[in-house]
């Protein structure tokens, strides 16, 4: 990016340091809680599927609505970034917080599957919202050198917000109803936005501050392009015609499909298959996002200090260790709560390793960061809609193949794996 007051990255004055890590924590601790907004319908998921208190969903059902909310998403993420670089990063994410509260608070009066799909895929679409703009944002302040890092502390508040939806929507479910899960906990969003409104900067010059000089060449190359070709729908146009791109956001598709498969329904095969009750099936299927929370820093600091910021050798090691977990898984009896446990935790630190979000942000570079990310993350939710559908239909008509679910998603991450050796980022 080319600016009359850039610095070489080590020359920046202390304020600029102190100011990033201000905005990277403040959109961290903000994406910590955003989850009780998207996802939480998976833990209460048994709970909705109740003939007697829910509303007697079958499983395609169930896959309808996660489909809805997945696919919502992935259709915010194709316009969310790049309003946000036209219109102001830190106001689309507080829009987001917002329209995501009220969203699922009219999910939280359904009557049927239809009128709980419909909000809750309405919820999606805003709440798209706060991702790409708030990836553009830490773009803005950290250069490809330190960005693993920096994301990989956006991915473990991804993690903790999956933990943190877990816990808190599955609670309030059990002691209070799934309708007062949809209702109450996504009202913290609200106030989170408002911080990260008032705290953060979507850019150095918006604080007087010099913009870094990126000195990494792939992320380097894409900042150099004429702005003329980046007005309008520039952004779509360049990063659709680079095919290291487009291989890395199908990757991120695969990925989404284990990464959402799991989280769709580990709850209900644990509940159903293992014969947990809803409040042990919670107590179990939560270290999977724990294991998403402790990967994503670790993976971003050897990438950035010992790989030279390449983010290929992580990826290829987290599809080829959850490709072990998820054989191993399905082949386990579901009883045992123990050997469960084991692999759901490491299944979740194999998935959190994966920095396919960075590899995208320095292929396109930070002026075409939000636009990326909201891209990449499309196809991720395209193929995680997809899975619902597809394992929801399977789990419905063939007498419940979980054997067959667990291993298709092994095949996706060995896929990935050949793939992802392409692109060379």
């Amino acid at each position: 990016m080319s600016s009359v007051n850039a610095q070489p990255y080590s020359e920046l004055p202390r304020t600029f340091h102190l100011w990033k890590w201000r905005v990277l924590l403040a959109f961290a601790f903000f994406y910590l809680f955003l989850y009780l907004g998207r996802f939480n319908f998976w833990p209460i998921a048994p709970l909705v599927k109740d003939p007697i208190d829910g509303l007697g969903l079958s499983n395609i059902e169930v896959g309808i609505i996660n489909a809805m909310l997945l696919w919502g998403f992935g259709l915010g993420d194709l316009v969310h970034g790049r309003l946000a670089e036209t219109y102001g990063l830190r106001l689309w994410v507080l829009i987001g917080a917002i329209l995501t509260a009220v969203f699922n608070f009219i999910t939280s009066f359904a009557t049927s599957a239809v009128t709980l799909a419909i909000p809750f895929g309405l919820a999606g679409f805003v709440n798209a919202a706060c991702w790409a703009p708030g990836i553009s944002m830490i773009s803005q302040w950290w250069p490809r050198r330190d960005r693993g890092m920096a994301m990989g502390i956006i991915g473990t508040a991804a993690g903790g917000a999956m933990l943190m939806m877990w816990w808190l929507t599955g609670l309030v479910g059990a002691e209070f109803g799934w309708r007062a899960a949809f209702r109450y906990p996504p009202l913290i969003i609200i106030v989170l936005g408002l911080v990260v409104y008032f705290v953060a900067r979507d850019r150095p010059s918006d604080v007087g501050l010099p913009e870094y000089i990126e000195d990494d060449e792939v992320s380097a190359t894409p900042e150099s392009i004429d702005p003329e070709r980046l007005k309008g729908l520039g952004p779509y146009k360049e990063l659709m015609s680079n095919s290291r791109f487009i291989l890395a956001s199908h990757v991120k598709g695969l990925e989404n499909v284990v990464r959402y498969g799991l989280t769709t329904w580990v709850p209900i095969y644990y509940f159903e298959e293992g014969g947990l009750s809803i409040e042990s099936t919670i107590f179990l299927t939560i270290l999977l996002p724990l294991g998403y929370l402790i990967a994503p820093p670790i993976s971003g600091l050897i990438s950035d200090r010992l790989l030279n910021s390449a983010r290929r050798p992580m990826v290829i090691a987290s599809c080829a260790i959850s490709a072990v977990v998820l054989v191993i898984i399905a082949f386990a009896p579901p009883v045992n709560v123990t050997l469960g446990a084991i692999l759901l935790l490491v299944g979740g630190m194999s998935m959190g390793m994966s920095p396919m979000s960075t590899l995208a942000v320095d292929i396109a570079g930070r002026r075409m960061s939000g636009t990326a990310s909201g891209l990449l993350d499309a196809h991720g939710y395209a193929y995680a809609g997809l899975q619902a559908i597809v394992f929801s239909v399977l789990l419905d008509m063939a007498g419940s193949p979980w054997t067959l679910v667990f291993l298709i998603m092994a095949a996706t991450r060995i896929v990935s794996a050949l793939m992802i050796r392409t692109v060379k980022v």
